[in-house]
């Protein structure tokens, strides 16, 4: 993996104004893993895909987070920095997303994790119901009861529970919650910490950043954009200085 340069973050930005969120987080990481292709990239499991991009994040912009975020009560805003190794708990690996199988009282139980093409399920589904059916459907791969096939859907309701909680126990980075707590009316609540969102949100800031700086230096000097994108960022700040 290497970091992006800016005139990666250009480019990655411009494609993904068209894109759905799991597909920017498959071409950012395609961009900083060319050993590696969009199709194996999207199987990773969500956890290992985003572990891939938090370490991304590190490597380009740092590892501090400054997060905004609205009280829920009292609608105060809360601003608050974190560092990525509170959020990584997880190692970074290219492990292939393989079945795992799981004993649940009298059933075996044989599941994979979800990747990012059964997140595509998850914008399709008209409802919160229909898009957790599908995504069983996708993830669940077989299970059996004394030796005989039983349906995932015949599974009693305490089962399916406890084999849904060993699907998120295999795969700890798929979702991040955060312990919130307001200053302003001491509410505690959990939110859930996407770091696709989070990092796009700052790579688009960043781009457009880019592309103002690219216009000022463009039209002082006369210089092309590859060139001025190729400079360090404390090279091309150095010019900008000399201009404003």
């Amino acid at each position: 993996m290497r970091p992006l340069s800016a005139s990666d973050v250009i480019t990655v930005w411009e494609l993904g104004q068209r894109l759905h969120p799991w597909e920017r987080a498959i071409s950012l990481l395609s961009v900083a893993c060319p050993n590696q292709s969009q199709q194996q990239l999207a199987m990773l499991s969500v956890g290992q895909r985003d572990r891939h991009l938090l370490t991304l994040r590190q490597m380009t912009i740092g590892s501090q987070l400054n997060c905004i975020t609205t009280c829920p009560k009292c609608g105060d805003r809360l601003e608050f920095a974190l560092n990525l190794s509170d959020i990584c708990v997880a190692e970074l690996t290219d492990t292939p997303n393989e079945s795992q199988i799981v004993q649940i009282e009298d059933f075996e139980c044989q599941f994979r994790l979800p990747n990012s093409y059964d997140l595509t399920l998850l914008t399709a589904a008209r409802t919160v119901e229909e898009a957790y059916y599908s995504l069983v459907e996708c993830c669940v791969l077989r299970v059996s009861q004394a030796d005989t096939l039983v349906s995932w859907k015949a599974l009693p309701v305490e089962v399916m529970n406890r084999l849904i909680q060993h699907i998120s126990d295999f795969d700890p980075q798929a979702e991040i919650l955060l312990d919130l707590d307001c200053p302003n009316c001491q509410h505690q609540w959990q939110s859930m910490f996407d770091i696709v969102s989070f990092f796009w949100t700052e790579l688009d800031a960043l781009a457009r950043r880019l592309l103002q700086e690219v216009h000022i230096l463009a039209k002082a000097y006369g210089w092309h954009e590859v060139d001025i994108l190729s400079m360090t960022a404390a090279r091309r700040q150095f010019y900008l200085d000399m201009v404003i």
